[in-house]
């Protein structure tokens, strides 16, 4: 079970876009996310009548490194990490280290 999932609410605490926030779009692998308006780089696309695609300099999302963000906590209004807990039914569910509130997906 992973701790960061595909539209959390994520602030990042390293890097060259330190203190952005935004939500998870897609996780690349186990270790790397994309996040929505973080970490952005131009790309030079070639235009392809084909495909319709025209060509010019496009802002494309890149990954980050989870160790770089961390949840995000509308409470307290900070970054937040995470752990698990079992409930009295069985199920196993993230929470917030600091309050011990459920994380909401």
């Amino acid at each position: 079970m992973d701790k960061i999932r595909k539209g959390d609410g994520i602030i990042v605490i390293a890097g060259k876009d330190k203190g952005k926030r935004g939500t998870v779009l897609v996780r690349v692998d186990a270790e790397h996310v994309v996040v929505e308006g973080v970490n952005r780089a131009k790309k030079h696309v070639k235009p392809n009548p084909v495909k319709g695609v025209t060509g010019g300099v496009v802002d494309k999302d890149m990954p980050l490194h989870v160790s770089n963000v961390a949840l995000y906590n509308p409470v307290t209004q900070k970054a937040d990490r995470v752990g698990f807990k079992h409930l009295e039914d069985g199920t196993k569910v993230r929470i917030f280290k600091s309050n011990g509130e459920v994380v909401e997906a």
